[in-house]
């Protein structure tokens, strides 16, 4: 797969510096910085009259280079600030933008509305009459571009440090930052583009990119394609939903165990016992959890999974049951089980913890040496080793009962067709918010396994 990555505030200071000691200077960052923002607005918005609100850094700065830049294009643009510029860099741009500028105070609205007042590495909340301000001119624009981050929010973590208004376009200088991603600022950025600075930098912490997705060969077959066994519970439906979703996911070969009806024809239904059908090696991925019930029965039929020494998907009712009883039956395995929880069931299996959720979820994943994905509004992907990967954000109409179920079934079909644990969670969630996209609103779960083929034929 590919993924682009992200950089905490940290970072992305480091990424620059390395750039600067080679040789480039920060005013050359600046002017790069600034002709991106304006040649962005430029295609974005047509440019109508804009205003470029600057506050004293080096964001600033970056808002004088584009006022200059939008002016050469023609477009009618005024400048406002907080004051002064408070660095070398910032106090160039500054003298080399010919305009006037105004105190942020005394400012009109505008039909665009740039925010260049603070960018990475914010840790306190704007002055409350600065706050309300921005907001005023925000509600005056047609449309609001925030450069780098929108004003107000906190890089690494994606809080909310003091009102922020809703933008229609972020511009990441470099390379997307958390706050991007994560919740709740990520909901006040709108769309987003990077803005190409010159930094190359590596992250272990990446945004969930489309996956690259072979079509099957001619020497494959049922097996080779993906055997997934699905474990059925006290509630069949849930466990009909993931099994369903594993074969339209491509897996080539799906059994769901237990004595339930429906489902699709091609769908193999076997009442063995659990732990003859588990004996099976060819088996690629075990999915147990939706619907799985929490009394004894079912944990003595997560015991049983948990020793046959396959691939584990587990999620919703099986987090309970290891909460409730230990993970012992899952430390330390060499195949990384994946676990799919949401705040909820996180919360229950490690505890509220300290950080954000990337560091939440990192430490998971190390402690109980699995695949966390920390399922949400901005899902997180943690492995053991401390890579991470956030999701960019799924549509809204997934907050309805069993799109999880359809999750973890996919994920399963991933994992069955031979990618490791970290790949195939971030293929799965990938998958899942396209087919979402795909089906649209009002969708319910049983929609979304429709919609899977569609969307990995786009992986292709």
């Amino acid at each position: 797969m590919t993924a682009r990555p992200i950089l905490t505030a940290d970072a992305m200071r480091a990424a620059e510096g390395r750039l600067i000691d080679a040789g480039t200077s920060v005013e050359a960052l600046m002017e790069r910085a600034g002709a991106g923002v304006a040649e962005a607005a430029w295609r974005f918005a047509a440019a109508p009259a804009t205003l470029i609100v600057c506050g004293p850094g080096n964001n600033g700065g970056d808002g004088y280079v584009a006022a200059r830049y939008l002016r050469d294009k023609g477009v009618p643009v005024r400048v406002a600030a907080t004051g002064e510029p408070r660095t070398d860099a910032a106090r160039a741009a500054r003298a080399a933008w010919a305009g006037p500028v105004e105190q942020i105070e005394e400012a009109r609205p505008a039909p665009l509305l740039i925010d260049c007042l603070f960018g990475t590495g914010l840790r306190r909340p704007l002055e409350p009459a600065l706050a309300a301000r921005l907001g005023a001119l925000a509600d005056g624009a047609g449309l609001r571009i925030a450069v780098d981050l929108p004003s107000g929010v906190a890089t690494d973590d994606g809080t909310i440090l003091s009102a922020v208004p809703r933008f229609d376009l972020t511009l990441a200088l470099g390379a997307l930052k958390p706050a991007h991603l994560l919740q709740p600022s990520a909901r006040r950025c709108g769309r987003l583009a990077v803005v190409d600075i010159g930094v190359r930098a590596e992250s272990a912490l990446t945004e969930i990119a489309r996956p690259l997705l072979a079509a099957p060969g001619p020497d494959d077959h049922k097996y080779s394609r993906g055997y997934v066994c699905v474990v059925e519970g006290a509630m069949r439906g849930a466990a009909l939903l993931a099994a369903t979703a594993a074969q339209r996911a491509g897996a080539g070969y799906v059994r769901l165990t237990g004595e339930g009806a429906g489902g699709p024809m091609a769908l193999v239904r076997d009442g063995r016992p659990l732990e003859e059908i588990l004996e099976d090696r060819r088996i690629g991925a075990v999915v147990a959890g939706p619907g799985f019930g929490r009394d004894g029965e079912a944990k003595r039929r997560l015991d049983r999974v948990l020793r046959s020494g396959r691939p584990l998907v587990l999620d919703a009712d099986a987090l309970v049951l290891l909460a409730d009883y230990g993970t012992a039956g899952l430390r330390r395995r060499e195949d990384h089980p994946i676990l799919t929880p949401h705040a909820g069931e996180f919360a229950r299996l490690f505890g509220e913890g300290e950080g954000g959720k990337v560091e939440r979820s990192r430490a998971a994943a190390a402690a109980l040496g699995a695949v966390i994905l920390f399922k949400g509004a901005d899902s997180v992907i943690a492995h053991p080793d401390g890579r991470v990967a956030i999701a960019p954000a799924a549509p809204a109409w997934l907050a309805s009962a069993g799109t999880g179920d359809v999750l973890a079934g996919i994920i399963g079909a991933m994992r069955a067709r031979g990618l490791l644990a970290f790949e195939a969670a971030c293929a799965g969630l990938w998958l899942h918010g396209e087919a979402a996209r795909r089906a649209g609103p009002a969708l319910i779960a049983d929609d979304l396994a429709l919609h899977l083929p569609a969307a990995i034929a786009a992986c292709a």
